[in-house]
Parts: structure tokens; C-alpha cells; sequence
């Protein structure tokens, strides 16, 4: 069997422990809200098909009233004229009339609206004008009809134009009259108002639209302000709340939300605070502890092996139990906003290689673009210096240190990165990295380093407070290894005094 030591057999007590947590650990419950469309484009289509349904339902009832009221208008009237023309036709003409008497007195009809008439006297056709309208443009059902002896009315299509034909029996002469009315003005007219139909239905559909687009707006403003305070709350501010009183349908929103904010708060802060309790409450024994190992590694050469043994380890443990209380107390910190910053304009080139070098990085090159050398960052020195030292110690512990810092300009933010030739870190792990007491591959080697899993996170914090954003990515050279970026915005430089304005202070001191 192999010798465990009792720091190995802690350690993969504790990676049991959080591996079955892990296991164990509820998925969340997604609630659906919506699929597909957004809801604010969702009512913009529904206040735009309403109004284009309903103004082209209004539409085609108005163009089917009109025309029906227009034809029959115009029907009326023209059969009204034919039967007065058929008539006349009896009075004026006897049984033994003439062609020319015929002729004459069908060329004296009134014929309004462009009317053709056609009698049929003694077998013979006479016509006004056979190039518009004559025998053969007569259908041969309303002829019979006539024929037999009753008057008829015929719409059809005569030669590429809408008719209305119309034949009245002369029984005092056994004739038969006809009269062909043109529709083509009435068709065009009816078409017109077609066209202007459809575009005001267009335009309604379009208003509709744009009714919808402000109405949307105006009804989700609401839901706006719920997802900037779920965002303020995110990025910490955990005083955030929503108005109450305003509307009571919304209301109904804005209570349950408060009182989510203010239980996440209070969780928070009790967490917090019991962080910083125990951290605290920690320290005094912790600095017992290390006074007594300190006295005994005074006297380690008298100890036997075993005891030297035991004593590496007791050192080994005590040093990272004070790691963990100080990592615990920063963090306790921040989450309780207790965190104050001492802001100064430094030039990021020069901050950088005096952080590397004091950090015991002395080895590790700097390296930047000629464009970065006079680029001012606004940093609190000090904890910045916390941040390239927790970046190169990862380094250290997990990729064998670190190969090079470069400082590069992007869209006037300077980015300040770590670079090493370790494993790397897999794309899954990059963001879950930042995590309090995330170790990523690293987990179950606990026993070759005194690591705790707050280093990162609290980089992470830090380069928050300066308005920054850290992330890790490989390296762009294709080398294998890890590079974690850190981000801040950059400062103007103020403008320097010209020489004139130097000589004129000379001049006055």
C-alpha cells in the first residue's frame, strides 16, 4: 500500500465533498416567457395586421356598395331611356314605314351616356352606328328572350369593353328594340376607386404600424425599468428597487421584485458579514498558531524525522489558513461595498514593470507597443500591484511561471496581459475560472500547492472597481499556454504648458 500523509487524505476529503455537492446541486427552473418574436415586435404586428384586416374589410364592402350602387344607377336610368326610346319608335314609325323612315328616326333617339340603339323592323336590322354597337353585338339569349316577347337587360363584354344591353318588344310594329350603353367610364371610375382603396388600406396598415411601435413602447416601458434595476442589482448595487404605488396593475410586478431585491440583499449581507465574522474571529488563533510553529521551527534540528515531518506540513497549512482568512476578508469587503479606492494617473508602462519587478517577476519581460509607452491609466496603486501579483502567482502555480507581460492599445483601452507556456485553460473553464474557489483543472491536486481559489476572483473584483474587465484566452502567438488580459479604460493626458507659457513662469519666479 502507499503512505497517504493526513494533508493528502484532507484534501481528497474535501474534493469528495465538493464533488458531490456539485452533483448534487439543483438545475435551475427556467419559467418560458415568449418564444420566437420579441413582444414589443409581436404588438407592433398585431396593432399593424389589425389595422390592415380591418381597412381592407372596410374596403372591399365600401368597393362593393359603390359598385352595386353605381351599376344599378345606371341600369335604371338606361332602362328608364330604352323603354321611352321603344315607345317613341311605335308612335313615330307605322306598319308600312320606309328604310329612310326608319333610319331617320332612329338617328333622332335620344341616346344619353353614349347609347346605341338597334331596331329589328320586317325582318331588316337598322343601327345608329354598327361600328360601336350593332346585331352582332346582340347575345343570342337575350334576342330569343326579346323574341319572345319580353323586354330583357344583358351585362357582357363587347369587344374588349363592359356593355349593358337592353331589348324591348314593339308589338304595335312586331319589332324589336335594342340599345347598347357603354360601362367603360363607369368601369374606369370603379377601378380608380379600387386603386385608392388599396393605398388607404396600405397607409392605415402602415399607421397601424407605427401605432403599435409607440404603444409598445409605451407598455413595455415598464418592463424596461424592471430589466435595468435586474441589471444594476447584477452589477452589484443591491440597493436598486422599483417604484410602487404608481399603478396597480404593475404593482403586481414591482412588490414581488422588491422584495426578491431586498432577500437577496439581506442573504448577501449576512453572508458577508458572516464571512468577516468568522475571518476575524479566525485571526487570533491563526496568529497563535503561527507564533508557535515559528518557535518550533527555531528548534527543528533537535526534532526527530517525524516530527520534522509533521512540522512541514503544520508550517504548510497554518501559511495557507492565513492566506484563506486574508482572501476571505477582502472579499467580505466587497461584498459589502466596503471597498475604497485611492485613485492616481500613473503611466501604465512604467506601473506595470515596477509591479513585475517588486513582485519577485524580475524575469518575466515586458513587452509593449511604442503607441502604449505614454498611455495614463487612473489605478489605486496598491491593489492594482494585487492583481499583477495574483496573475503571475497563477502563473507560478500552475503553468510554471510566467513568460511575458505585453501592453497593447485597443480602442483606447489598454490591455495589460499574462502570458505563460502552462496547459491552458479549457474554453469551458475561462469564465467559470473567475469563480471564488475555482481551481479548474487543478482540483484534485490540492496537496502541491497552497492555493485557496480566491486569487483570480479577486482580480476579477479589483479590475471591476477600476471599471476594467479581465477574461482568459490562448496566446496569439499559437504557442501553447494561457493568456489572462486585463482591461482599463484609458485616461486623456493633460495638456503640457507650452515652452512660452515654461519661459513666462521662469521669468515671474
Amino acid at each position: 500500500m502507499t503512505a497517504t500523509s493526513p494533508a493528502e487524505a484532507r484534501n481528497a476529503a474535501t474534493d469528495a465533498r465538493t464533488a458531490a455537492t456539485r452533483s448534487t446541486r439543483r438545475r435551475p427552473r427556467f419559467i418560458p416567457i415568449g418564444h420566437g418574436l420579441g413582444l414589443r415586435t409581436r404588438l407592433t404586428l398585431t396593432f399593424a395586421l389589425g389595422a390592415g384586416v380591418l381597412s381592407a374589410v372596410l374596403s372591399i364592402v365600401t368597393f362593393g356598395l359603390t359598385r352595386e350602387n353605381l351599376l344599378t344607377q345606371r341600369e335604371e336610368s338606361s332602362v328608364t331611356q330604352a323603354l321611352a326610346n321603344a315607345e317613341r319608335v311605335g308612335n313615330r314609325l307605322g306598319t308600312d314605314a320606309d328604310g329612310t323612315a326608319v333610319e331617320q328616326v332612329i338617328v333622332s333617339l335620344p341616346a344619353p351616356a353614349g347609347a346605341q340603339p338597334v331596331l329589328r323592323y320586317r325582318g331588316e336590322w337598322f343601327a345608329r352606328n354598327n361600328l360601336e354597337f350593332g346585331r352582332e353585338d346582340i347575345p343570342a339569349s337575350l334576342q330569343e328572350r326579346v323574341d319572345a316577347g319580353r323586354a330583357a337587360r344583358m351585362r357582357f363584354d363587347n369587344r374588349g369593353e363592359p356593355f349593358l344591353a337592353i331589348g324591348v318588344p314593339v308589338p304595335s310594329l312586331d319589332a324589336q328594340y335594342y340599345e347598347g350603353v357603354s360601362l367603360l367610364d363607369l368601369s374606369e371610375t370603379l377601378n380608380g376607386l379600387a386603386i385608392s382603396l388599396l393605398g388607404a388600406s396600405a397607409l392605415t396598415t402602415i399607421a397601424g404600424g407605427l401605432v403599435g411601435f409607440w404603444a409598445s413602447r409605451r407598455v413595455f416601458s415598464p418592463l424596461l425599468d424592471v430589466g435595468r434595476a435586474a441589471e444594476a442589482i447584477a452589477g452589484g448595487r443591491l440597493d436598486t428597487r422599483l417604484d410602487v404605488g404608481g399603478d396597480p396593475d404593475l404593482d403586481l410586478i414591482a412588490s414581488p421584485f422588491n422584495e426578491m431585491a431586498q432577500a437577496l440583499e439581506d442573504r448577501i449581507d449576512r453572508d458577508a458579514r458572516f464571512a468577516s465574522e468568522v475571518s476575524h474571529e479566525l485571526r487570533s488563533p491563526l496568529m497563535t498558531l503561527s507564533a508557535t510553529v515559528e518557535v518550533l521551527e527555531n528548534s527543528r534540528e533537535e526534532m526527530p524525522d517525524r516530527a520534522r515531518t509533521a512540522l512541514v506540513l503544520l508550517s504548510a497549512d497554518v501559511d495557507r489558513l492565513q492566506q484563506l482568512v486574508e482572501d476571505l476578508l477582502e472579499i467580505s469587503r466587497f461584498d459589502v461595498g466596503a471597498i475604497k479606492l485611492h485613485l492616481e494617473e500613473v503611466v501604465a508602462v512604467e506601473m506595470v514593470i515596477q509591479a513585475v519587478s517588486v513582485l519577485g517577476g524580475g524575469g518575466v519581460p515586458v513587452r509593449y507597443d511604442p503607441e502604449v509607452s505614454d498611455v495614463v491609466v487612473r489605478v489605486d496603486k496598491r491593489r492594482f500591484g494585487r492583481v499583477i501579483a495574483n496573475l503571475l502567482d497563477n502563473a507560478t502555480k500552475y503553468a510554471g511561471g510566467a513568460t511575458a507581460t505585453t501592453l497593447t492599445l485597443v480602442d483606447h483601452r489598454v490591455q495589460i496581459a499574462v502570458e505563460d507556456r502552462g496547459p491552458g485553460v479549457p474554453p469551458e473553464d475561462r469564465t467559470a475560472i473567475f469563480d471564488r474557489f475555482a481551481r479548474g483543472g487543478e482540483s484534485g491536486k490540492r496537496s502541491t500547492d497552497s492555493g485557496v481559489g480566491l486569487g483570480l476572483s479577486l482580480v476579477d473584483e479589483h479590475v471591476r472597481l477600476h471599471g476594467g474587465r479581465v477574461w482568459v484566452d490562448r496566446r496569439v502567438d499559437g504557442e501553447p499556454g494561457s493568456r489572462f488580459v486585463v482591461e482599463l479604460p484609458v485616461v486623456e493626458p493633460a495638456t503640457s504648458p507650452t515652452r512660452d507659457e515654461d519661459e513666462d513662469e521662469e521669468e515671474e519666479a
